[in-house]
């Protein structure tokens, strides 16, 4: 039997990777963190094929062109970050469920692609203001790039409506629990 595929978008300082983490380590739900490509070169102590698949620039390009990635994004000139089509496919063909952590457009083409397979949920902060304060209070960003989040967050929270499940993290605990809730109940069925 194929596993399910579990995606969750959030802005940057909603909590997302947290809640991810907390539920890997639970280890009671059947799932596997997707490994995302990148065209950037590793960092000391990276592994290919283990933090992420390290691919040349053109070898990144050609796998767009050939129609690998289910999701892709060009962050900056040159410099890309995507979903392989055969990542997923390789855990969910092993009987497993595959949990990604992805941007909102790229969330929405996943589902797209891979219907009632997949379930988008949404992290969402309790609203823009303490969101802003969550990032001022980790001390490490510039002002500038604090607004430049919170606009960012702000343009994805619009897409919370095209989502599966939207979860507001206001109390970390309570937000990994719905979570959790939310990822069996779609996993069991």
């Amino acid at each position: 039997m194929n596993g399910k595929i579990i995606i969750i978008s959030a802005p940057s300082g909603c909590g997302k990777s947290t809640i991810i983490n907390a539920l890997l380590e639970r280890g009671d739900i059947d799932m596997q963190f997707s490994i995302s490509a990148t065209s950037r070169k590793p960092r000391q102590g990276e592994v290919h094929g283990v933090n992420y698949y390290f691919l040349t620039e053109s070898e990144f390009r050609s796998r767009i062109d050939a129609g690998e990635f289910v999701e892709f994004e060009e962050v900056y000139p040159g410099r890309f970050y995507g979903t392989l089509r055969s990542e997923i496919d390789r855990i969910i063909n092993g009987g497993h469920n595959v949990v990604l952590d992805i941007d909102v457009a790229g969330a929405l083409n996943v589902k797209r692609l891979y219907g009632g397979q997949a379930m988008t949920l949404f992290i969402q902060p309790p609203s823009i203001e303490a969101l802003r304060s969550r990032l001022i209070g980790r001390a490490t960003d510039s002002p500038e790039v604090i607004e430049e989040r919170v606009g960012k967050a702000a343009y994805e929270i619009g897409f919370a409506p095209q989502f599966d499940y939207s979860v507001v993290n206001d109390d970390l605990a309570v937000a990994i629990g719905q979570v959790h809730d939310l990822i069996s109940s779609f996993v069991g069925k």
